[in-house]
């Protein structure tokens, strides 16, 4: 699919109340430092973009990852045409423009404004963008707007704009800047700042003479003027169509890792919307120097230090999805994101959970551990690049941050009582949960350096997930500090002990011992018919420990697929449990039909999009497969969706998935072939896919037993 078909706008009709991705309409150039996007109010709203809105307040320069997020270091460019008084109330020069005629691709905008007669076109680089304005009225001006707090300096001799941007609210540091250059190609005739309070902003108005044309060269730096200039010096002779052309390019390569043919078009459409997304995120945060080596600003030390840095991604959400298939697309680029990961690490002092672009703190776990054990037993990562990270996960697991944003909450508890009491810590069920699972992972990179007894240590700690089984329910309970289970307990209510769900969305989440996992059922109530009450009951929810309603029990409630909440992360391994029962199909049937609820429109998620997280998901479920355990080196069959997809991977190697009698009704797997063998398990290995190979699936329309494969990787089955 070419790139000038993705329509940025998929996922972006929301509210606070209701998902359909959380996304916006970024233009930027793949894991770009700054992302461009239409405005179409003036609130001070994470939710600045509506699709159906036909107002248009100018592009944002935004680096904003999440809308519970918020943005930070962003400003606002718009073109005004006539004797515009500026007001205090900003809605009065707010512009207007036809959603249905703009152009919203990945490596332009193009928008008309047909309140001021002005076309606006964007195209952008690594570290900033061309624009062309032109004009079909007079007196054209250009009009800069700054939250917060900014300040301009304008040198009229070069047709110059600098911009101070300091927007951001850091708990760590206190002076964080964003420096900005605008480049014209005409004199600036005059110009007019404003700053108020309320709104608290700052904006500059440049005019210009009755011209047709204006050219604007963009470069942004978190550094320095200085390193703004060296990025402007880098792309000050390309035009418009140039800049165009080049991040066209770019992000064609990217699109073009998996090549889809299949006769439902709207699938495949979709399937596309969903590789820009996942190729968006995390960000760069460091720059070139002048002898093009990666350099960055601290954070933390408030200094400028050489190597990767990396911002605006959240493990929680994105470690068993989005690099995976990083694993397999771009490991280079994942092996250079870790790296920037791990200077996060040299920063702060530990991993990172939530970068934006410094430690936020937010959601459970330390799910990094995933993303490091995935990149160690893929062979990402070198002996000595372990031994480093190992030593960084270690830190996590043993010694306790002040900060309650860094690393691990209540280590010596949960090392005590082999599980977090509910009457100590807040989520302790899911805290708990993800404490285990990244234990495993740190077992798996020792396993791997030869330290056995660090390995065995870890493996033990990694089965304390059995401290909160209620073999009564089949579900995880919340454990007080006595060792009793809590009181008047029930599965649907949300919040308190669980995130973001309730015991149902959270129970299962073992993924690296589902086997283990399973033993802990009885006769009576076992693995698989708790697996069916999970999908065969009503998505009725509490609200619980939350008090109100929030968006992702609305979006759970919407479609009625039990308590499978795809909406969020902790439901994406659910629907492939199955393949671990003497029912994989359930798995094939579920995963097909939960992948209807994904479309390329602007209602083209079930929930929270999530940095590439959900479209990840779709990714690898319209393939075929999953990464139920990152940190294993496997990936969990489901079924396949297209009639071939080819996946073009390092080394020049290809692997090319083939379905036969792939029709609407045939929602089971007769049987696999990989390189003309019968395969006889229910996974496929990362060296099966990265060496490159043929793996052939006959659909069938009823499915038959298949009680004789090999199951996936558990830790209880070593």
């Amino acid at each position: 699919m070419l790139i000038n078909q993705i329509d940025t706008r998929q996922g972006t009709n929301n509210t606070s109340d209701f998902s359909h991705g959380n996304t916006l309409p970024y233009t930027g150039v793949p894991f770009g430092m700054n992302y461009f996007a239409p405005q179409t109010t003036f609130d001070d709203t994470s939710w600045f973009f509506s699709p159906t809105s036909h107002q248009f307040a100018g592009i944002r320069i935004t680096h904003q990852p999440s809308p519970w997020i918020g943005d930070f270091s962003n400003f606002t460019l718009s073109a005004i045409t006539g004797n515009v008084e500026i007001k205090n109330n900003t809605f009065d020069r707010i512009g207007s423009y036809r959603p249905d005629e703009a152009t919203f691709n990945p490596h332009q905008i193009s928008i008309y404004d047909q309140r001021y007669e002005v076309k606006t076109q964007v195209s952008p680089t690594e570290y900033g963008a061309t624009f062309k304005y032109t004009f079909d009225r007079s007196q054209p001006k250009i009009v800069v707007h700054i939250p917060k707090n900014g300040e301009f300096i304008l040198d009229d001799s070069k047709n110059e704009l600098k911009l101070l941007v300091k927007n951001y609210d850091s708990h760590f540091n206190n002076d964080f800047k964003f420096y900005a250059i605008l480049k014209f190609d005409q004199p600036v005739i005059s110009a007019l700042t404003k700053h108020q309070d309320k709104p608290n902003y700052d904006l500059m108005v440049l005019s210009f003479d009755d011209i047709e044309e204006l050219n604007l060269h963009l470069t942004t730096s978190f550094i320095s003027f200085e390193q703004s200039q060296l990025a402007l010096d880098r792309i000050a002779d390309l035009t418009l169509n140039q800049t165009k052309k080049a991040a066209q390019e770019t992000w064609q390569h990217y699109l073009d890792l998996i090549e889809i043919n299949d006769r439902n078009k709207k699938k495949v459409s979709t399937f596309y919307h969903c590789m820009y997304r996942i190729f968006l995120f995390p960000q760069r945060c460091f720059e070139l120097d002048e002898n093009d080596q990666p350099i960055h600003y601290d954070l933390y030390s408030d200094k400028v230090k050489s190597g990767y840095l990396y911002m605006n991604n959240g493990f929680w959400d994105t470690s068993k999805s989005v690099y995976p298939l990083f694993s397999l697309l771009i490991p280079e680029e994942y092996h250079q994101m870790l790296m920037g990961f791990y200077n996060s690490y040299l920063e702060s002092g530990y991993l990172p959970k939530w970068l934006a672009p410094d430690e936020r703190g937010m959601m459970p776990g330390t799910l990094i551990d995933a993303v490091i054990a995935d990149a160690s037993v893929k062979g990402i990562l070198d002996e000595s690049e372990m031994t480093e990270f190992l030593e960084a996960m270690l830190k996590s697991a043993t010694q306790e941050s002040s900060d309650e944003r860094l690393g691990r909450l209540g280590m010596g508890d949960f090392n005590s009582y082999g599980y977090l009491p509910s009457d100590k810590y807040h989520e302790s069920v899911n805290q708990t949960l993800d404490y285990t699972y990244s234990d495993f992972c740190i077992s798996q990179v020792a396993k791997l350096l030869n330290e056995g007894e660090l390995a065995d240590k870890y493996s033990n700690s990694a089965k304390n997930y059995r401290n909160l089984f209620d073999a009564e329910t089949g579900l995880m309970r919340p454990k007080d500090s006595v060792g009793n289970f809590k009181k008047d307990f029930d599965s649907i209510s949300w919040g308190t002990d669980y995130t973001e769900g309730s015991a149902w969305q959270n129970s299962f989440a073992v993924y690296h011992d589902i086997a283990g996992l399973k033993k802990l059922y009885s006769d009576e109530l076992s693995f698989t018919d708790t697996l069916l009450k999970l999908s065969n009951q009503k998505p009725a929810f509490n609200v619980g420990g939350y008090g109100f309603q929030i968006h992702e029990m609305t979006e759970m409630a919407a479609i009625d697929f039990g308590q499978i909440a795809i909406s969020n992360q902790p439901s994406f391994h659910l629907p492939y449990l199955f393949a671990y029962t003497d029912h994989p199909e359930y798995t094939q049937l579920l995963v097909k039909q939960l992948s209807n609820q994904f479309n390329d429109t602007m209602d083209g998620f079930p929930g929270d999009e999530d940095n590439g997280s959900m479209s990840a998901w779709f990714i690898f479920s319209c393939l075929g497969f999953y990464s139920v355990c990152p940190g294993s080196d496997e990936y969990v069959f489901g079924i396949s969706q297209f009639d071939e997809a080819i996946m073009h991977l390092p080394d020049d190697k290809t692997f090319t998935i083939t379905t036969k009698r792939n029709y609407p009704q045939n929602q089971f797997v007769e049987n696999r072939t990989l390189n003309g063998q019968k395969l006889a398990q229910r996974v496929i290995k990362h060296n099966q896919i990265i060496n490159g190979g043929k793996l052939v699936i006959d659909l069938c329309l009823l499915p038959e037993s298949k009680n004789n494969e090999q199951l996936p990787f558990s830790m209880s089955d070593e």
